[in-house]
Formats: structure tokens, sequence, C-alpha cells
């Protein structure tokens, strides 16, 4: 009789998530300490920024969880620790927020990226970057009832005031 599936136990699964981050962390150079100075000097750069910098105003009061949070998020989506035990796409959903918010969300990761990790990580790190933007952009379209075509972003419609 053939097994189609294995069943681990805890300790083994452990182990092999523990070398494949160790994996990730030699190939990439990335550790805790790079997370922590790209989530600060992006959200830095977040708060001055004209576009995206109040959006996050409105609603965050107390940075330090939230920078926490993104500490663990990086961490998980970097090298699959899976200490991040959040739900992103729901938080996002009500947003006021469309295609020219994730282009600069983006814009900004990757310059802070680029500037304080080396080429190797940096590219890591932007690649996920841009895989995250595309995800939430489409879910973020999908509960605004749009469905985008491939290719397609998603601009929400300009409120024009017009006198009753």
């Amino acid at each position: 009789m053939q097994t189609l599936f294995r069943i681990d136990d805890p300790a083994s699964a452990a182990a092999r998530r523990g070398a494949a981050v160790q994996r990730l962390r030699d190939e990439t150079g990335i550790d805790e300490a790079m997370i922590d100075a790209l989530v600060e000097g992006f959200y830095a750069r977040v708060r001055d920024d004209a576009l995206i910098g109040p959006i996050f105003a409105d609603r965050i009061t107390d940075w330090a969880p939230h920078l926490a949070q993104m500490k663990l998020f990086w961490s998980s989506v970097a090298l699959s620790t899976g200490v991040y035990q959040g739900r992103p796409m729901p938080k996002h959903l009500p947003l006021p927020i469309d295609a020219r918010h994730f282009d600069r969300w983006l814009e900004l990761f990757v310059e802070t990226a680029r500037a304080l990790c080396p080429p190797i990580a940096a590219d890591h790190f932007v690649e996920r970057a841009r895989r995250i933007a595309e995800s939430l952009e489409l879910g973020v379209a999908n509960a605004s009832g749009v469905r985008l075509a491939m290719g397609e972003r998603f601009v929400r419609p300009t409120q024009v005031w017009t006198p009753d």
C-alpha cells in the first residue's frame, strides 16, 4: 500500500522550517537587524509622504505596535519564519486606496530597500513587496465590486462635486 502523505512530528517540521529559514538568511544576508532597519526607514518615509502618509496618520496613532507587527510580517514574508499571524487583506479592504497608493507605497519601499540593503537582499524584499502590492490592489478592487482583467489597474472614480 502506497502512502499518499506523511504526518510529521512537530520537532521534525520545526527543524525543516529552521533549515529553510537559515538557507534564506545565508542566500540573502537578511536578518532581524536588516528587517528592523528596513521597516523603520520605510515607515519614516511613509509618514512624511503627501499621498499615503495621511491614510496611515488617520488610522495609526501609536506607531510602536504597528512597526512591531510589520517587523514580524516582513520576517515571515522574507525569511518564511512564520512569526506573523495576522491577516493583512481585511485591514486594507476599507481603505480609500487604489493603484496610485499602491504605486507610491511600492516606490517608497523600493527606495528604502535599495538604500538600506545589499542588492541581493533588496531584490528579495522588492520582489515580495511587488507581489504584496498586486495582491492587495486586486483584493481592494474586488471588495469595491471591480473585476480587473490581466494587467488592468484599480482606479477609484473621482468624486465630482456638483451644486444642488
